[in-house]
């Protein structure tokens, strides 16, 4: 994919928000709780979903971090904390519920990461400049 559509960022987000949620959301449907009922057991099912996620973890994890490097990780996560700061001094949402904190942490984090896994195409439309592992065609 060479750039960046609004239908492509929202398949990254939905992505993001299915592997953050998932994994952990603040119902009891998820991996994090599935697991923790039957530790120190460890269901053949539950071994496979488990290695599955964690190569969805790598992989989007690795390309936010080089995508948004370390700067641009701290930064959208401040910039995500202001904003639910703002929200909640409208009184938009109230932060006193257990329940909103964490679908509000898996909202932002998922957030985080489809930013992080489309800013190489936003960056490259951006200034023309596309990173050096990213040339095609080329032989030695």
């Amino acid at each position: 994919m060479e750039r960046l559509t609004f239908s492509g960022f929202c398949l990254r987000l939905a992505c993001s928000l299915l592997l953050v949620g998932v994994t952990w959301n603040p119902t009891d449907t998820n991996y994090v709780h599935w697991v923790a009922a039957t530790f120190p057991q460890l269901e053949p099912t539950q071994a496979v979903v488990g290695l599955i996620l964690i190569g969805g973890w790598v992989f989007s994890v690795h390309a936010t971090w080089r995508s948004l490097g370390q700067f641009g990780v701290l930064l959208g996560i401040a910039i995500f904390a202001a904003v639910v700061w703002l929200l909640a001094s409208y009184a938009w949402i109230d932060l006193s519920h257990d329940q909103v904190i964490g679908w509000l942490a898996v909202l932002l984090f998922a957030s985080l990461m489809a930013v992080g896994l489309s800013w190489s195409l936003v960056q490259r439309r951006i200034t023309g400049q596309v990173a050096v592992d990213e040339t095609h065609g080329h032989s030695n």
